[in-house]
Formats: structure tokens, sequence, C-alpha cells
């Protein structure tokens, strides 16, 4: 009992942390102390605690680098216009019988170059939010199709910082992993598609009958999302020329684009990650000097502390990256990964790992990981931690030979990645919902975001069901190949007690 009175006391420090809108890190470092204080009435050694922690802080280096290089990256696709160009160029073809699923592919499609979710929901996300309530849309539609989107790429962008860090812990090639991705993702997003197409041609309909559909539901919500940014109005007046908004804050040279063509090339050409963004970097250098004509101790600040617009805006849809906006992710990941230090000395989780793999057994490695990570995502608040905890709780679940630690990249990308936004209280999905001021209820419009997990489940059982069947048929027809029989684990550990595995 006293490991899950541990794990609530940590789990309540979190909960607060979100609900009274304070920073995620303190709350962490609370963790540490608790989980510390665990080990030591479990009589382990401090000292050997704190080495355990450290170790596994310096194993977490590469990925932190490559999140230092990350805020670079995004800083300089700000100042030299190169997000600018994309939006400004994009948000032309909205139309508003197609607002819902132009959002969803505009944002998907931003989220996919830039890697992050919060940065595509701060630019693309919040002018196709005010664009559609403009034209009458759904805001509940809208909003589940924006953040869906914004995930799309959080997901499978070599550039991303949860792909990054899911390829640290899984030890797997980036790239590998990220062509599976399109493959497990294909059905989902198609469908997707379908159903944010299905609601414009609903919208449509009951527009063009006089119903008033979309309309009535703009001004339900109208009290939340009138006021979407400063930036940019729902007031049509005020927000369809985004073209002249970003031209009057940057030179759009086709030029400024070069930095976005390079990560895909580099990436279709499966350059390592930490050159790719190199490349950019240096292209973005180049944009921002010799067409946007910024000075060299501007351009020094804003890779430390991040672009700022002098157009107020400009600013409040641009302003952002640097180093500095990456500390809370590398502190959390530096933190958490002290975490797996410390559980691995105390075996504090021994007894809940031992659990899931259980039901690893009854449902298999896919489904067992996709439940602890809704588990998971419940008490972490945030996606970063949701990936570390399920990692962590679901290892003895694959093997440690490359076609099994592949198998878990995936599973995390398709279930921790994902799942983390869809939990009302988590600053997953809290945060991009508030930056484009779309109701809670968009959650389940993002269908994206359960359709991936829940094809994946539905996939597994297939697979599971048919190799059943073979197996079932081949010993029926050669009796000597039977597999001898095991008691179920769950019935085993009941008649036999519950031992912890011995060693790490």
């Amino acid at each position: 009992m006293l490991e899950a009175g541990t794990m609530l006391l940590f789990c309540a420090v979190l909960f607060a942390s979100v609900a009274l809108g304070w920073s995620i890190i303190p709350a962490l470092f609370v963790g540490v102390l608790l989980f510390m204080g665990y080990g030591l009435v479990r009589r382990c050694s401090l000292r050997a605690m704190a080495s355990r922690a450290a170790g596994s802080v310096r194993s977490a280096g590469t990925v932190v680098v490559a999140f230092v290089l990350i805020g670079v990256l995004t800083s300089l696709w700000r100042a030299s216009g190169t997000i600018a160009f994309i939006v400004a160029h994009s948000t032309a073809v909205i139309h508003a019988a197609t607002v819902i699923p132009l959002s969803f592919l505009l944002c998907s499609a931003m989220s996919v170059l830039v890697g992050s979710s919060f940065a595509s929901a701060a630019t693309m996300g919040t002018i196709c939010m005010s664009l559609g309530l403009s034209m009458q849309a759904n805001p509940v539609m809208l909003g589940g199709a924006i953040l869906a989107g914004v995930y799309v790429g959080d997901r499978c962008s070599p550039v991303s910082t949860s792909a990054l860090l899911v390829k640290q812990l899984t030890h797997t090639n980036l790239f590998n992993t990220i062509a599976r991705m399109l493959r497990t993702g294909a059905v989902p997003f198609v469908l997707s598609c379908v159903v944010y197409v299905a609601a414009a041609v609903v919208e449509w309909l009951c527009a063009s009958g006089g119903s008033g559909f979309g309309a009535a539901s703009a001004a339900a919500t109208a009290g939340s999302a009138g006021s979407a940014r400063a930036a940019v109005s729902t007031n049509a007046s005020s927000i369809t020329d985004i073209g002249g908004l970003f031209s009057s804050a940057f030179d759009l040279h086709w030029l400024t684009l070069v930095p976005a063509l390079l990560v895909i090339v580099l990436a279709l050409l499966r350059v390592d990650v930490r050159l790719l963004m190199l490349a950019s970097i240096a292209a973005s250098v180049a944009v921002c000097v010799g067409v946007q004509h910024m000075e060299w101790a501007e351009l020094l600040r804003l890779l430390i502390f991040g672009y700022h617009a002098q157009n107020p805006q400009v600013a409040a849809l641009l302003d952002g990256g640097g180093i500095l906006s990456m500390l809370t992710v590398m502190a959390t990941v530096c933190i958490s990964s002290a975490y797996a230090g410390i559980f691995a000395e105390t075996r504090m989780l021994a007894r809940l790992q031992q659990v899931i793999e259980m039901l690893g057994h009854r449902i298999g490695a896919c489904g067992a990981t996709m439940i602890t990570a809704t588990c998971a995502a419940a008490l972490a608040c945030n996606q970063t931690l949701t990936i570390m905890l399920t990692h962590q709780l679901c290892g003895g679940l694959y093997g440690d030979d490359e076609s099994e630690r592949s198998a878990q990249a995936i599973d995390l990308e398709d279930s921790a990645v994902v799942i983390a936004p869809l939990i009302p209280w988590s600053i997953a999905g809290a945060v991009p919902l508030a930056t484009i001021n779309a109701p809670t209820l968009s959650l389940a419009a993002a269908t994206f975001l359960y359709l991936l997990p829940l094809s994946r489940m539905l996939a597994s059982a297939v697979r599971r069901r048919s190799g059943f069947r073979t197996r079932h048929r081949s010993q029926n027809q050669n009796p000597g190949l039977a597999i001898p029989h095991r008691p179920k684990p769950m019935l085993h550990m009941f008649a036999h007690g519950f031992h912890p595995k011995s060693g790490d």
C-alpha cells in the first residue's frame, strides 16, 4: 500500500499544479523527493538512488540537445517569415463550405513542418478558428478538427519533441518509426477527413435549408469563442487580409519557404535529424539577414529569448520559440528520466509492471500499452510524462531485439502521444483549445486522436484471434506439436503469491 499511497500523493500534487495554473516543474521535483523518501523507507541507499537517477538523466542528454535545436529552429522560422508565408498562402484557400476539413488538413501540414502542437495551434489553428467562426462554422467541430490536426505532426514530424523522445527511450531509428506511423495512421487520417467533410456538408445543407444550425451553434458559444485572440477577431473584416497583415511585418519572398523545404527534402533522404535541423537553421539565418534585413545582435537575441514582433497583431500569432521556450520540456524530460533511475533502484513499480504484463498476456502488448497510456495520461496531466511513464511501465511487454523495440516505439506513438490531448484536464489538450478559444466539447470532435488507438487495438485483436485459430488448427493436425499447458498468470499469482523479479 505504500507504493499506492506515494503515487497518489504525487498525482495529487500534479493535479493541484495544473488546476492552479502553476508550472509543473516544482511538482515534478516534489515527486523526486517523494520517490526517494519511499526508497529510504524501503531501506534503499540514498547514494545508490542518486547514482541511478544521475545516470538516467545523463542518458537523456542526446534528446535535450535536439530540443535546444528545435527551440532555435522554431524561433528562426518565425523571424524569417517562413511560418508567415505558409499561413498567408494556405488560408487563402479556405471557404465557408470547406472550412472544417481544410482546417484539419492545414493544421496537420503546419504541425508536420514545425513539429509542435502548441505552435501550430497558435498560428494556423488560431486563424482557421477565427475564419471558421466568421463563416458561421460549428465551433465544436471546428475546434476538434484543429486539435486533431495539430497532433498529426506532433506525432510523426521529424522535428517533433515527442517523436524524438520516443526515439531516445526505445533506441530506434526515427525515420523507420515515422514510416510505420504513416502506415498505421493512414486509415484514421482518411476517416477523419471523411467525418469533417460530412460535417461540412451537413452544415451547408442546414444553412441552405434555413435552419441556421451553423449560425446558431456559433452564436451559442460566442461568449467564449468571440474573443479568440487579440490579434484576430471573429469579425470578418479584421481577419480576411492575413496576407496584408504579415506583409506589413515581413518580406514574403519565396525564399522564406526554403528552410521548410529543406526539412522536407532532407527528411525524405533520411538525413540525421540533428543535421537536418542545423541545415534548416543555417538557411533561416541566411533568410533573416538577406531577405528580412535583420541585425546580427537581434538575431542572436531571438535565438535565446524567441521571436517578438513589434506589431501586436502579428505578435499574438507568431511570438515564441527560442531556447528558453524549451526549458520546461527539457526539465520535464530530465526529471522524469531521474524517476526511471529511482524506480529501477527501489523497484517501486514492480507490482504494477507485473499486473501490466499479465494484462499483456491476455489482450496483447498493444492493448495493454493503450490502457496503460490512458491511465498514465489521466494521472500525469501532460504528454511528456505520459510517454515516459508508459514506456517505463510497459517495458516488460517487449523484448530487447530491434523488432521488439520498434514495436514498442510505434505503440507509444499511437497511444501515449495522441491519448494525452484527449484528457480534459491535461495541458496537452487544454492549452491548444485555450489558444484557439474552442469549447472543451471539441475533444469529442478530435476524431483522429481516438480513431488511431481504437484502430490499433482492433487490428491487434484481429491478429491475435487469427493467430490463435492458426495455432489451434496446427495443433489439431499435429498433436505432437501442441504447446504444453501453462497456468494462467493471474491464477498462478494468487495460487503461489507475488514474487517480484530479481535484479533490475
